[in-house]
């Protein structure tokens, strides 16, 4: 039998957080039990890079260390575009806007973003960290090489609400999503969160980022 060698698509992934009381919370939604790729499964919003996310205009750009390590699997362009999607495949998911204030008239941006630029916002790439890399092994019907970012929900605007990609959208503490139906990629991710929340080291000096994948009949954690 012929060995399945998809090419994993570029992706991104948004995992929002904040506080309610003492327990950190993140923002995910259910997957529809008839979609192909992890079916009523609890994720992160996210998707695939579109060509509109290359052309955004941001109130701020990556910051230089989190711009550093995303490069080292992509171009520069391509990790802007990474960024840029995670934020706008999540406004699209759940209605919720990762940005700031911005003075880019809408005139000049494409329809993709009219969400922001029409109330004078714009997506604020600035406010990402990025935390995770991981590859989807081969034999998936669905094969992504997924980029995993974390911001603090304190420059969200909107109001949650779906466009039928994900349901049950809502804040689930960590402890709570860990014993959810999720994928087994998403608690390393959530664990992941865990972790950096728990170290105070500053995250404008992170030398790599975790890498998950599959090599032979192995899987690998790596970092790069």
């Amino acid at each position: 039998m012929r060995k399945n060698t998809l090419r994993p698509k570029d992706a991104a992934t948004l995992a929002l957080l904040r506080w309610e009381g003492d327990d950190l919370c993140v923002l995910m939604g259910q997957r529809g039990k008839d979609q192909a790729f992890m079916p009523e499964r609890y994720v992160f919003p996210g998707g695939g890079v579109e060509i509109c996310d290359r052309y955004v205009k941001p109130c701020g750009e990556l910051t230089s260390n989190v711009l550093s390590r995303l490069a080292r699997s992509c171009t520069a362009s391509r990790a802007r575009s990474l960024a840029a999607a995670a934020i706008r495949e999540t406004f699209e998911e759940t209605g919720l806007m990762l940005c700031d204030y911005s003075d880019v008239p809408p005139s000049d941006v494409r329809s993709e973003w009219s969400g922001f630029h029409e109330q004078g916002l714009a997506p604020a790439l600035h406010k990402l960290d990025y935390i995770f890399r991981a590859v989807t092994p081969p034999g998936r019907p669905r094969r992504f090489n997924a980029r995993f970012f974390m911001a603090y929900a304190d420059k969200i605007q909107g109001d949650i609400r779906g466009n039928g990609e994900l349901n049950n959208i809502g804040w689930i503490p960590l402890s709570d999503a860990l014993q959810m139906p999720i994928p087994h990629i998403t608690s390393i991710v959530l664990h992941e969160i865990q972790k950096i929340v728990a170290d105070p080291s500053p995250r404008d000096q992170i030398a790599d980022t975790p890498y998950f994948h599959k090599v032979g009949n192995n899987y690998r954690m790596e970092r790069e």
